[in-house]
């Protein structure tokens, strides 16, 4: 292509980009976000899972780099988690919206933070969603903010500021297909075959997950939905019909698979920022108790007529989607078996995609006696915690150096660390996870590939 249609192109794309829309999907997306928000921290609260997950470890797993994150306390935890609440409803009626969703971000990133032991792909969406409405006027109209200041309001928006929203929820989709293109779920319907029958009790339909077909049916009907919904969604004329697969196919997994939480539902909400501004108009009339005084404001068009401040909030949305499209596919800078070594698999939108259990056993050895001691792990890890490092390489290394800082501090001098670790993966017969022989104490934490990881093979079946 020559400089000149290069040009014209990229002109083409950032006229589309600017093109005025009405704001009503950035709000109703607002309130939708911001009361699914406030569901999710009460149901936080209710359930003790503050002070289960970030006050009662003794220990907690934290992200390479992010060392330095440390949890508040049990007073702290639940004064964060309370801010967390009034930040959500502060998003939602849109007062003092731009503090509000700074602090959210800040907040909630910030809990998400202190544990590995906890990453939830939906956890991950939701700091990079509220992230994104720091930059958007989602609070400009049907708004306390807009009550109060009534010359604030906007009706039209660049069309951009929807579509970010749009593409990240499609981003999400599309890379949750993308990941289940591999043998396993395709060709072997796992970890569906596993799943699937342990919900026989299930009325109606119960005798039908022990039939092999139905996990195929599963595990086909989910690869060809994630790949292709948003770009159904984005159609006008089908976008109905792929709304009813949303509401269809995420009700399903609720039934189905209870232990993933709230994320159904948030992206069945989500999703509707894909309909029309006219739907959205309609939408917000159910919300409305001052819709008179809303339309009779004045609107204004200034993020229209702003060029050099949209062509600065556009420049950096690209960065940040730049990033958003190579994180996923980092995993093929490692060598090995993804699901096995794990490396690249956090922020990848891999949801539901295996099936792995492992245990692991700790050793300490003192160099100048030799002798060996067992570790009990509950000592130091919750049933959780232990549960997901047995089967994540940087977890277990991340163990293996807080043994040595605590048997250092009991007097063993340079204690070495070792690990009898067996995983099991995708049904397959459990076997030897780490090498042995690896002293990992002295193995340093980093984005390196662990060669003390003994590699997947097929031939142990």
């Amino acid at each position: 292509m020559t400089k000149t249609n290069t040009g014209w192109f990229g002109k083409q794309v950032l006229k589309s980009l600017q093109q005025p829309v009405h704001i009503s999907p950035l709000i109703t997306f607002r309130i939708l976000f911001g009361l699914m928000m406030c569901v999710g921290i009460i149901r936080f609260w209710l359930n003790d899972w503050i002070t289960e997950l970030y006050v009662k470890p003794a220990f907690y797993f934290s992200y390479p780099g992010f060392q330095w994150v440390h949890p508040l306390g049990n007073s702290g935890m639940h004064i964060i988690f309370a801010g967390m609440a009034i930040c959500t409803l502060l998003i939602s009626i849109g007062l003092w919206y731009r503090v509000a969703s700074i602090l959210f971000f800040l907040s909630f990133t910030y809990v998400e933070l202190i544990d590995s032991t906890n990453y939830l792909n939906h956890y991950y969406f939701i700091s990079l969603i509220s992230f994104l409405l720091i930059f958007l006027p989602a609070n400009r109209y049907f708004s306390l903010d807009i009550v109060i200041n009534p010359a604030r309001k906007l009706t039209v928006i660049p069309l951009w500021m929807v579509g970010i929203i749009r593409l990240q929820v499609g981003l999400i989709y599309f890379f949750a297909g993308i990941a289940k293109l591999n043998p396993d779920w395709l060709l072997e319907a796992l970890p569906m075959k596993i799943w699937l029958p342990a919900k026989s009790h299930i009325p109606l339909i119960g005798s039908l997950l022990y039939k092999t077909w139905v996990a195929y049916l599963f595990s086909w009907f989910g690869a060809v939905y994630d790949l292709f919904i948003a770009f159904f969604l984005l159609h006008r004329k089908t976008r109905p019909v792929a709304y009813f697969f949303v509401l269809a196919f995420h009700l399903a997994t609720a039934l189905f698979f209870p232990g993933i939480g709230l994320f159904p539902y948030v992206m069945m909400i989500c999703s509707l920022v894909f309909f029309s501004s006219a739907f959205h108009q309609k939408l917000l009339q159910f919300f409305s108790f001052s819709r008179k005084t809303q339309e009779q404001a004045p609107s204004s068009s200034t993020y229209l007529n702003n060029i050099r401040r949209n062509q600065v909030l556009l420049t950096g949305i690209g960065v940040y989607f730049l990033f958003q499209i190579l994180i996923p596919f980092r995993h093929v800078l490692y060598p090995g078996h993804l699901f096995w070594h794990e490396e690249g698999f956090r922020f990848s939108w891999r949801v539901m995609l295996m099936e792995k259990s492992g245990n692991a056993f700790f050793y300490i050895k003192e160099p100048s006696t030799g002798r060996t001691y067992e570790v009990n792990n509950a000592e130091f890890l919750t049933p959780l915690q232990e549960k997901m490092m047995s089967t994540q390489p940087d977890m277990i290394l991340r163990y293996a150096h807080h043994l040595a800082e605590v048997y250092t501090g009991k007097g063993i001098r340079q204690p070495q660390v070792y690990t009898e670790c067996y995983v099991a993966l995708n049904g397959k017969r459990s076997r030897l996870f780490i090498d042995t022989t690896v002293n990992l104490a002295k193995q340093p934490l980093s984005l390196k590939h662990y060669t003390w990881v003994l590699p997947y093979s097929l031939k142990a079946k």
